[in-house]
């Protein structure tokens, strides 16, 4: 007989959507979808979603953006993976860094842990530079501490003026 293995604690796991070809609004909704019917997780809170311009490559479609917390008991890899495998699913071609896609799925924080791996870094190493990821953050769990402020401190201090809200109720 083998050994039973101790049940995975869920976890809160934050994650940035985005996407800017194709049906945007349903591309999110669809990923939001998916996020929820993956193996140990749950959608606990969302965003609204935000029109933001491009970073990085700037000649390309507007995004759509927003955040979603998850409760998981999945390990930040396996986060990973399923998100990588849901942008599969959803089309995602990766050519050129910060080009257009139609889904980016990001994971932005796990409770408690801090990783700097090969494969992800915890918390996103870029997050604080980003109003689009800051703005929703903070609209769904101003109190959680990154780098040592709350995401509504970072939200509130950085400038946030191409972040403009579409829907709240998008799905």
């Amino acid at each position: 007989m083998s050994p039973l293995k101790p049940a995975r604690t869920a976890r809160s796991a934050y994650l940035g959507l985005g996407s800017n070809l194709g049906d945007r609004r349903a591309n999110l909704a669809r990923a939001v979808e998916l996020i929820g019917s993956a193996r140990d997780t749950a959608i606990a809170a969302r965003s609204s979603l935000y029109a933001t311009a491009p970073v990085g490559v700037t000649d390309q479609p507007e995004f759509l953006n927003a955040v979603v917390e998850v409760r998981t008991a999945l390990e930040p890899v396996e986060l990973l993976d399923a998100c990588l495998g849901i942008e599969r699913e959803l089309g995602r071609i990766r050519t050129v860094r910060w080009g257009p896609r139609t889904i980016d799925i990001d994971v932005l924080l796990v409770e408690g842990i801090a990783l700097d791996e090969e494969r992800l870094t915890l918390p996103h190493p870029r997050m604080t530079e980003r109003a689009f990821v800051l703005v929703p953050l903070a609209e769904i769990a101003p109190g959680i501490v990154v780098g040592g402020k709350t995401a509504a401190e970072w939200a509130a201090g950085i400038d946030s003026t191409g972040v403009r809200p579409v829907d709240r109720d998008w799905l």
